[in-house]
């Protein structure tokens, strides 16, 4: 990766993701419109320059800023449950709902 890149790696909805400017994510689902700014405190690792902070557990006054472009629904997962010789078997959908989110800046 060359030197003169800005990264942050982040932590939401239980998950880390590496991001940097103008990254599209699809992260957890969160409770904010569309169009709405959103601050992602959990920091864990910033990269300016070759500059890298590591956080012990979480770089201070790091904080990351995005914009949410849409919220959705992903594909859908059969789960299928079946039990040989009990006369068992249960078929379930599934759609995770995501939030998909532009980071704006790296602070």
């Amino acid at each position: 990766m060359p030197s003169n890149t800005t990264f942050a790696v982040i932590k939401t909805g239980g998950k880390q993701y590496k991001v940097s400017p103008k990254d599209k994510i699809k992260i957890e689902k969160l409770d904010k419109p569309e169009g709405e700014e959103v601050v992602f405190d959990d920091v864990l690792l910033v990269s300016e320059n070759g500059n890298v902070k590591i956080g012990n557990p979480l770089v201070e006054g790091a904080k990351v800023t995005a914009k949410i472009l849409k919220q959705g629904k992903g594909e859908k997962l059969v789960v299928f449950k079946y039990k040989a010789k009990k006369r068992y078997k249960k078929k379930i959908g599934h759609r995770q709902r995501f939030t998909e989110a532009e980071i704006t800046a790296i602070k």
